[in-house]
């Protein structure tokens, strides 16, 4: 049996407001009736492990109102170490989302500035780093300081540590001035981590090539392992030396808002019970036995995710991701 993780997987980013729509197929100016429910990828990636069994911190900045108290509570009920700072120069950021008959979202959000993007480098707590086995982050905090250098201060010091780093570009063109810009400083990025995660879709764009030229473009900017998530099909992963791709779950989608955050939870937890580390992730990943255990599970909490309306409120439990099974 795999050991449960004794060191913390560390989230870093953005947390909010989702207000989703209490039913699918209409545009946000017709929609009649929202529900509350917590989000921001990184907060939602902190939530799926916790969900799942696993060890994990939330740091990031709220207001000083009511909706940050809500958060905050949030985290601590799903199980998450909520290292939070608090502040009064600006409110919880809040997004509306429009769901289309399959799932899928549009968004428009309240961020002038929001409270998580003023999250400062000086405001890390050592304590909050130190115990890190992985660090995960977006790149919806690194649009701007003093948040972008808070995220990349916190990944060079637990980089200088040995510790895994996670990044999932998660793109969100509206949060950006233009889209070179976002494409840009994604790509930056990449070659700070051990292992990305994108869609197809924004492998393409952010590679300005289509697959198998994208991928293999992505995995050329330095990081050691691309997880390529290909929805209902589930996924595709790539060293420089192999690619395994693992097939999806067919569940009926009701919401898809935090799925891609539930498969890297689950990503994350799997390698820090595997043992894998920043050192050895490019080797294990050849294995296809190991690939197979990480990944096929993965799938089961992204699709999961997928069948309930919200992104933390829809997350399952180890139990519940036992009951799917794979196509």
């Amino acid at each position: 049996m795999l050991a449960r993780p004794t060191k913390r997987i560390v989230c870093l980013g953005e947390i909010l407001i989702d207000f989703v729509p209490e039913e699918n197929g209409r545009p946000l100016s017709q929609v009649p009736a929202f529900q509350r429910a917590a989000g921001g990828a990184p907060a939602n990636v902190a939530a799926a492990v916790a969900r799942l069994g696993g060890s994990s911190r939330f740091i990031g900045k709220i207001g000083r109102d009511p909706f940050g108290r809500y958060l905050h509570g949030t985290l601590e009920d799903a199980g998450v170490e909520a290292a939070l700072v608090e502040t009064d120069a600006a409110r919880t950021g809040l997004a509306f989302v429009s769901l289309r008959e399959n799932g899928e979202r549009d968004f428009l959000f309240y961020r002038g500035p929001a409270a998580d993007m003023l999250l400062e480098p000086a405001e890390l707590h050592a304590a909050w780093l130190d115990d890190a086995a992985v660090y995960h982050f977006g790149s919806v905090s690194l649009i701007a300081d003093p948040c972008r250098a808070a995220t990349l201060e916190a990944a060079r010091r637990v980089k200088a540590a040995g510790g895994l780093i996670s990044y999932d570009p998660n793109l969100r063109p509206a949060l950006w001035p233009d889209e070179e810009t976002m494409r840009r400083v994604v790509l930056e990025h990449i070659g700070l981590a051990d292992v990305v995660k994108v869609s197809e879709e924004e492998a393409a764009f952010l590679a300005g090539k289509e697959p198998p030229e994208a991928v293999q473009y992505l995995l050329g900017l330095g990081a050691k392992a691309l997880v390529v998530t290909l929805g209902e099909n589930g996924c595709c992963v790539l060293t420089r030396t192999a690619m395994t791709s693992i097939p999806g779950v067919r569940v009926k989608a009701v919401d898809t808002t935090g799925a891609g955050d539930s498969f890297v939870g689950a990503m994350l937890l799997k390698l820090v019970e595997h043992g894998i580390t920043a050192e050895s992730i490019e080797s294990a990943l050849t294995d296809e036995d190991t690939v197979r255990d990480i990944f096929s599970f993965a799938n089961k909490a992204g699709a999961f995710t997928t069948t309930r309306r919200g992104a933390i409120p829809a997350l399952p439990t180890l139990a519940e991701i036992e009951m799917l099974s794979v196509r």
